[in-house]
């Protein structure tokens, strides 16, 4: 069916070589949410690069053609967007046909295609939509700034965005209609949407969707692939041979491509004699059909290549970077570069484009070969292989998240001991704050991955420590399925660690992620340990009264998100005056922000402005932007509730001059609505109505 799924998935220009990536890459200059600013219009096309071999399935194709005239002419349900479902084993060809029938729906689609594997972030069977949708969302309008936090404020901004597009959404590894494919289904009846599973959703109602289901290939069409891959120039020297080995691949392109490389590296050896060897091995060993293709492959391989590729089956996520496979490895750039393009030029590896970041790529195996690597690895890895590449891997990615969290939120309260440099194993070159960001965002699944493996393999302090930069990656980019799991996790880990200022953070921040589930009840459980522990450890020594003071201000908050503004003073202010105590000037301004908010929702307006404007004095003398803007706009809304619009507005047009300074849409949004209010309170009409069009255009930049 189809050839070269891997190698020409790599959208960068050419066929760049592997080693170059991991040589040059690096968080430079990117554009921390997509495209430069200004960019409108949109239209993603989220498609690799045209295969370079492709077999048969003309009847399938035929099929989609005949359906989208039909479509097109209005019939049979011009109502609805198209559905294509292909559907097959593992390696017949599915995700190829897939992109194939997008690539000719564009005739029909022309704003674009959006791609996004199920798979990625699957948990317990789980896809987990609310992320699909921020990365669709981000790739339509440039920015992902004002996406939502819950899975239905994220839907329904999807809705708006394609409501008048005529879009192509690719969705590979469905396994539902409800709950999955359904949510995902554009607003626009002019959209066409390719579902690509084992199987044709079983809730799928009948009729609604064009099925291709897929088999494997006839030994016509997969001898004929097997060839053209070979770039063998006398076929008929031993057409025997080549359909027995064609037969081997039982039909299946993934099995043929690998096949084919192979063949194509060793022609001298003759059609019959390479067979001979095959056969031998399937006979003796009584392995599956394909598994003497994918032997005689990694037999051919270098040694660190055998190994980087028993390593890779078993690692954590949807995909590394080429950098992170350098760690994994342990040997060094120059033989982990040589052991990639080893991997990739015998088709085991495939490199795609990383849809984070334009310029950056994934490396991941095919499920098949993956099976493949994980048995070898079973039988070929050395005592303590496995273990120390996780180690490694688990290490290098706490170092950079540490590294990228420094950077990018400054001095702040983290407990875990800095990672050395790992030996053999650079650093990613960062080259700025929001390239930083960029990372932990772009890593944000593998880092996750890393939580959950790091405690599974008894690493306590790792596991927990992943979580600290992981923090600073949601308070940015809220309404991650993962967060609730991996904090959970964290806290676990601390405990198994006897970690106690570890656990009682962990408790900390993971309420938070309950609480704003609105899951206040076990938030509160989790404070109340955290408070009762953080009192226990200052009781021992006093160097624990920053932590004290952190989980009482986080039990404060807890009271302020149910509107218990009286509950919420008592731990503010002892919160406060352990922060003087210990002469912390970042959390005394911090506390006197929140206890003014606590005073506004009190009521207790003159008592909310007297402190505001120390809040706000104490950020501007720290030199604290974002806190400068927020408590100064914190202070203009309460002097505008007390009648004071011309002392509110020189605050509201700071906080909006920071918020463009920041390139934050939501944060513009936020002070142009109440700057809005304000041009009202003062009888302007026509300020107040320009404040609401800029604020509306923020909302629905293309």
């Amino acid at each position: 069916m189809a050839e070269e799924t891997g190698m020409t998935r790599n959208s960068v220009a050419g066929k760049a070589r592997v080693g170059s990536l991991v040589q040059a890459e690096h968080i430079g200059s990117v554009h921390l949410h997509g495209p430069p600013s200004g960019a409108q219009g949109r239209t993603p096309c989220q498609l690799p690069v045209e295969i370079q071999h492709f077999e048969n399935r003309e009847g399938e194709q035929a099929r989609v053609h005949r359906a989208t005239e039909d479509w097109c002419a209005g019939g049979p349900d011009p109502a609805r967007p198209l559905i294509v479902s292909v559907s097959g084993l593992a390696g017949v060809g599915k995700t190829t046909l897939g992109f194939r029938i997008a690539r000719r729906l564009l005739e029909s689609c022309p704003d674009g295609v959006l791609y996004a594997d199920l798979d990625e972030g699957r948990r317990d069977g789980t896809a987990d939509i609310a992320d699909v949708l921020r990365q669709m969302l981000r790739s339509l309008d440039g920015s992902g700034d004002e996406v939502g936090l819950s899975l239905a404020e994220r839907r329904r901004q999807y809705l708006d965005e394609t409501r008048h597009r005529r879009l192509v959404v690719v969705l590979d590894n469905v396994r539902r209609f409800e709950g999955e494919a359904e949510l995902l289904m554009p607003a626009s009846a002019g959209s066409a949407v390719v579902l690509v599973g084992r199987r044709t959703p079983a809730d799928l109602d009948p009729g609604v969707a064009v099925e291709l289901p897929l088999r494997p290939l006839t030994e016509e069409h997969a001898v004929r692939l097997l060839l053209r891959i070979a770039g063998d120039p006398a076929p008929a020297a031993d057409p025997e041979a080549v359909a027995e080995l064609a037969r081997l691949c039982a039909g299946l392109p993934a099995a043929l491509r690998v096949a084919g490389r192979w063949v194509r590296r060793h022609r001298r050896r003759g059609w019959a004699r390479m067979l001979a060897g095959l056969t031998i091995e399937l006979q003796q060993n009584g392995v599956p059909e394909t598994e003497p293709v994918w032997n005689a492959t990694y037999h051919d391989l270098g040694a660190p290549a055998r190994t980087l590729y028993r390593l890779l089956a078993a690692e954590p996520g949807p995909g590394i970077s080429p950098q992170a496979a350098v760690a994994l490895l342990g040997a060094g750039e120059d033989t982990a570069e040589e052991a990639l393009e080893e991997l990739e030029d015998a088709g085991l590896l495939d490199i795609v484009p990383d849809l984070d970041d334009d310029r950056a790529v994934r490396l991941r195996m095919h499920s098949l070969v993956r099976a493949h690597a994980l048995r070898r690895a079973a039988t070929d890895a050395a005592d303590g292989e496995a273990a120390g590449g996780r180690q490694r891997n688990i290490r290098w990615h706490l170092r950079q998240a540490q590294r990228a969290d420094e950077l990018w939120a400054g001095e702040r309260m983290t407990l875990a001991a800095r990672v050395a440099a790992l030996p053999d194993a650079p650093d990613v070159d960062f080259r700025g704050k929001p390239a930083a960001l960029h990372w932990l965002h772009s890593e944000r699944r593998v880092l996750h991955s890393c939580v959950r493996v790091a405690y599974d393999a008894g690493l306590y302090a790792e596991s927990w420590a992943l979580c600290e930069p992981l923090w600073t990656h949601q308070l940015d980019h809220p309404g991650s399925a993962d967060d609730i799991d991996s904090f959970t996790i964290g806290r676990d880990a601390a405990l198994r660690a006897e970690d106690l200022p570890a656990a009682v953070r962990m408790r900390c921040q993971l309420a938070r992620k309950l609480w704003e589930s609105e899951r206040f009840t076990e938030a509160g459980e989790e404070l109340e340990t955290a408070v009762s522990a953080a009192a226990l450890l200052v009781e021992r020594e006093d160097k624990h009264r920053k932590l004290y003071a952190s989980a009482l201000e986080f039990r404060g908050r807890l009271q302020a998100e149910r509107g218990k503004w009286t509950e919420a003073v008592p731990d503010y202010r002892r919160s406060l005056s352990l922060h003087q105590q210990i002469e912390n000037p970042y959390g005394e301004m911090l506390l006197t922000y929140l206890l003014g908010q606590a005073s506004a929702g009190m009521d207790e307006l003159d008592r909310s402005v007297e402190e505001l404007r120390r809040a706000h004095a104490m950020a501007r003398e720290l030199q604290r932007e974002r806190m400068t803007a927020r408590t100064g706009f914190a202070l203009g809304r309460v002097l505008l509730r007390l009648g004071r619009a011309a002392e509110a507005r020189p605050l509201y047009e700071a906080a909006l001059d920071a918020a463009r300074e920041r390139r934050s849409p939501s944060e513009q949004v936020r002070v142009l609505e109440a700057l809005a209010g304000l041009h009202r309170e003062e009888g302007d009409e026509e300020a107040a109505e320009q404040c609401l069009a800029a604020a509306r255009a923020l909302r629905s930049r293309p």
